[in-house]
């Protein structure tokens, strides 16, 4: 058996437990297998414990509860195997930055908590494996950008401040007039502010503040700054897709003097250059010595989406 096929097997063998928690020693027999030597392979193929793996899922599917029905935030709780609703929102609240009640009401499209594995909760309707997606190249650029976007801003929470402003010493530059950015605080808000600066201009809205204040800038409020955007940008951007816009013009009043764009040369110059910054904050991370897995590629997200689980 392939090591991808055994950690599929070990994986579903606790995903069969959700609803019906199990001791270790029961895990172990259905695995055909004694104690010790389950736990040690479950940890060296899937990079988690087998209590770590199944509290994440039961998070995710929480996550994907809130969103997707009208349970409540109580029974969500419970269903997650939490005693109390109290410590589920300290538990959900840890994992997404977020109250249950406040990712409720923000109806954020995102289920799936940073992990060294590609196993995750599937929603009841997901595709199955292998399945393929009705996704078009908007879908696949614009959902690449979202998922790999908020995979850095979360693995930026476990860094200190010395590591996210250390400088990179690059002198690479996103234009001829700008600044090569200084250090990997900056390329991940600069991954932010394009997102934000273009929304605003798509929605009329006054030029957002440059130079935003310290509690503005740490990992936690960029991911809450990004999703915010992008939840709207994406909203305007699927309404263009549908009615075949791409080639209609818009004039940008954000501008100084005021400049005429098309929808789909905006969209192209976001993704070319968040994806640019993307592969820089990779390498950054690389270099602070936090290793990611995956490298951004819209295969990944593909991968993703449609249910299929690459363990390499």
């Amino acid at each position: 058996m392939s090591k991808r096929n055994e950690a599929e097997e070990l994986s579903s063998i606790v995903l069969e437990s959700l609803d019906n928690p199990k001791a270790a020693a029961d895990l172990a027999r259905d695995a055909y297998r004694s104690r010790s030597s389950f736990f040690r392979l479950f940890r060296a193929l899937i990079e988690e414990t087998p209590a770590a793996f199944r509290r994440r899922i039961l998070l995710e599917r929480a996550a994907w509860q809130l969103t997707a029905t009208r349970i409540s935030v109580t029974d969500i709780a419970l269903d997650a195997n939490y005693g109390s609703l109290e410590a589920f929102t300290r538990a959900f609240r840890k994992a997404f930055q977020v109250s249950p009640s406040l990712y409720r009401r923000t109806a954020s499209g995102r289920i799936h908590l940073p992990t060294a594995n590609e196993f995750h909760f599937r929603p009841p309707d997901s595709q199955p494996k292998g399945a393929k997606t009705d996704m078009d190249l908007f879908d696949l650029f614009a959902g690449t950008d979202a998922w790999y976007s908020q995979r850095l801003l979360q693995h930026a929470a476990s860094l200190s401040d010395e590591q996210l402003d250390r400088p990179t010493n690059s002198s690479s530059k996103m234009y001829g007039w700008d600044k090569p950015d200084k250090n990997l605080r900056e390329i991940l808000e600069r991954m932010v502010q394009i997102k934000e600066i273009w929304t605003m201009a798509l929605t009329g809205a006054e030029m957002p503040p440059h130079d935003r204040p310290a509690e503005d800038r740490t990992p936690a409020a960029l991911l809450r700054r990004f999703e915010k955007a992008d939840k709207e940008f994406q909203r305007i951007l699927r309404d263009i897709r549908d009615r075949g816009a791409w080639d209609q013009t818009f004039v940008d009043a954000l501008c100084e003097p005021p400049e005429t764009f098309t929808y789909g040369g905006m969209f192209a110059h976001i993704i070319t250059f968040n994806t640019y910054r993307r592969i820089a904050a990779l390498d950054s991370f690389h270099r602070l010595g936090v290793k990611l897995q995956g490298d951004g590629d819209p295969i990944e997200y593909e991968r993703r989406v449609s249910g299929v689980v690459d363990t390499r």
